[in-house]
């Protein structure tokens, strides 16, 4: 049986360790011989990596284990690119974050203006490591999962038309599992849904288990009373992150608007902005958060790992529900014909909408990579809605390509989160002072 050799990009992000631990829980579905690092901090990848590198002698000698920030040696004998780079990393989050809130308007990661200032930072990057990929490694697949997915895939569909890059993203696949558990299955695999949508914008229209039995009721009925929120959760919301327990309880607010469907948690932040801003701490944004918890707990946990040459009872975990990267390289590399929500080209798949847009459907996936499934028309109301956000995500590509300060302009004013083209030019000119380095030049 073939072996593969992966490299994921991104090798000082704080998911990495969780992302090696998947892949080595899974080598009997997806064998490896060779897991590469890449990064261009090497001072932040050097702490993953050298804990990293225990982890695998410790669980799978016969794996060849390579941390670099030369390109060559990265790309080079890959099969698989598992990109998800954060360019500017959390500092310049907490920046996306906190300069839309001095204008009463929501900073969020990847929707509206924070997340069109990361798309602008993101864009080059992931082209980068696409250029690198066919430079080296021409027959390589790159599986994207760097935020804004939206954004990137779109950049990707115009500026590297031809190239072998999947984008997709965990958010479904964690809504997918809540709904699951609501109504008693065990995973998410015993669920077969229909969806469409934009990426972090988008709708179920149809969940039946593996014989065809129609569990939208069941689901919908849990979701009018708890959002995407579980019962055990509820009775022990200690235990769960604040911000993530009134993301998942807004949902039933979310499904009010359309009965019909069931939403995707980001909606959230298009149908109530007001609400998210009542909710944020300008001082202590989710990216702080993240650096005083996760990034705080892994970096010391690695740096562990490495003083004591062993990750014996180590408190990094497997990140399980990332084995959807496992699933799409599955179906590529052995044909499975993996059913999977992926981020693709609509030419159809959605009747009544934008043939290049890049929307988020059920696709078919083998060795040629997506086959995307015809979704129908779909109602005016979503129709409404996406055109308006695909709008936003092409203007971003389209001021990124041509240095275009209009387009960005034109982007932010679009944008159902900005009140108004006045607000979004005080943040655009707020956003372009911090972010110098990242972005190219706007004229």
């Amino acid at each position: 049986m073939k072996k593969f050799s992966v490299v994921i990009a991104g090798g000082g992000s704080t998911f990495t360790p969780g992302i090696v631990l998947m892949l080595l829980n899974n080598l009997d579905k997806f064998p490896i011989r060779q897991i590469k690092f890449y990064d261009n901090n090497a001072e932040r990848q050097q702490q993953i990596a050298d804990a990293c590198e225990i982890i695998v002698k410790e669980q799978a000698p016969e794996i060849v284990f390579v941390s670099t920030t030369d390109p060559q040696e990265a790309f080079t004998d890959i099969d698989f690119v598992m990109a998800h780079i954060r360019v500017g990393l959390y500092a310049m989050r907490e920046k996306d974050e906190k300069i839309p809130l001095k204008y009463g308007v929501i900073g969020q990661e990847t929707c509206g203006p924070g997340g069109i200032a990361y798309g602008m930072r993101s864009i080059g990057g992931v082209l980068e490591l696409i250029d690198y990929m066919e430079k080296y490694s021409p027959n390589a697949w790159m599986l994207n999962y760097s935020n804004p997915a939206a954004i990137v895939a779109e950049a990707t569909r115009k500026l590297r038309p031809n190239s072998k890059i999947i984008n997709i993203c965990d958010m479904p696949v964690g809504i997918e599992e809540r709904m699951a558990n609501a109504i008693g299955l065990s995973s998410r695999k015993e669920i077969v849904v229909r969806y469409y949508g934009l990426n972090h914008f988008g709708w179920w229209t149809d969940i039946r288990d593996t014989e065809g039995n129609d569990l939208m009721p069941k689901i919908k009925a849990h979701v009018k009373e708890h959002g995407y929120s579980l019962l055990e959760e509820i009775e022990e919301s200690q235990h769960t992150d604040a911000s993530w327990m009134h993301t998942f309880s807004k949902a039933k607010e979310l499904y009010a608007v359309d009965p019909d469907t069931l939403p995707n948690t980001y909606l959230k932040y298009y149908f109530y902005p007001q609400d998210e801003v009542a909710h944020a701490n300008p001082e202590y944004t989710r990216a702080n958060e993240v650096m005083a918890g996760r990034e705080k707990h892994v970096f010391s946990e690695c740096n562990r790992i490495t003083a004591e040459g062993t990750a014996k009872g180590t408190t990094l975990e497997v990140d399980e529900h990332a084995s959807y990267i496992v699933d799409l390289a599955r179906a590529i590399a052995y044909n499975t014909h993996e059913r999977m929500l992926l981020i693709v080209e609509n030419q159809g798949a959605v009747v009544n909408f934008d043939e290049t847009a890049m929307v988020e459907v059920p696709c078919i996936v083998g060795s040629n990579g997506p086959e995307p499934i015809v979704q129908g028309k779909i109602p005016r109301f979503q129709k409404g809605l996406m055109e308006q956000q695909v709008a936003v995500e092409k203007l971003v590509v389209e001021a990124w390509a041509e240095g275009s300060y209009q387009k960005l302009w034109q982007a932010l004013t679009l944008s159902r989160i900005v009140p108004n083209a006045r607000v979004a030019r005080e943040i655009l000119d707020d956003l372009i002072e911090v972010n110098k380095e990242f972005w190219p030049t706007l004229n």
